[in-house]
């Protein structure tokens, strides 16, 4: 009988990684992840500083259940265009681990000194971490491993459950499309709390006159 990992964790054999797609199927992937998070900036209108959290399962990109498939080729697929995107809106890309790493992410170390999170020592790997958290701390600059922080907006690539490192409200935003490849896609924003009784206000008053 197979046995999935606690977790949701990537399970990649110890020998080379062995190639699970064709190129077609990575720049479909690619094409998706692209679509979805420029999607996103629109309707979310993130400001440069702010930070996008992202959790994704390859397992669940190419098919499979989460934790028995991983793929560094797809989440080389999948990270591309989320680094190529923030960085041209200038918002930091956090990337969620799984359950083994506590769910702790992956930031640039510039985001942990803005924000003050609390720093933690692991790295992740495949086993440990998944694939797309590692594929992140190798491809940042200067990557720190976070316990948690309150992103702005999240996007969550088979089912991952993000929620723990977004700040309320959580508001969810529909796309066209709910998948990339065959994992089930979800995407967030975030909007301050309304606050006050029945006199409050929520909208700033126009001048009259």
């Amino acid at each position: 009988m197979s046995h999935t990992p606690a977790g949701g964790c990537e399970n990649i054999s110890d020998k080379a990684p062995q190639r699970v797609v064709d190129d077609a199927f990575l720049r479909e992937v690619g094409s998706r992840v692209r679509g979805a998070v420029e999607a996103l900036f629109t309707v979310a209108n993130l400001r440069p500083g702010q930070i996008l959290v992202v959790g994704g399962s390859t397992s669940e990109i190419v098919g499979k259940r989460i934790g028995t498939s991983g793929s560094l080729e797809v989440a080389r697929a999948v990270l591309d265009p989320l680094m190529e995107v923030t960085a041209a809106h200038q918002v930091y890309l956090a990337v969620q681990g799984c359950e083994h790493i506590n769910r702790s992410l992956v930031l640039e170390r510039a985001a942990v000194e803005k924000y003050g999170f609390e720093e933690v020592t692991v790295v992740p790997v495949a086993k440990a971490g998944g694939s797309l958290a590692t594929v992140a701390y190798e491809a940042y600059a200067d990557p720190v491993m976070v316990q948690s922080i309150s992103a702005h907006a999240g996007i969550d690539i088979g089912d991952t459950f993000i929620g723990m490192h977004l700040r309320p409200v959580v508001v969810p935003v529909r796309l066209p499309f709910d998948e990339i490849g065959s994992a089930h896609l979800t995407l967030a924003r975030t909007r301050p709390r309304l606050v006050g009784g029945e006199r409050a206000v929520y909208r700033k008053p126009q001048p009259q006159g």
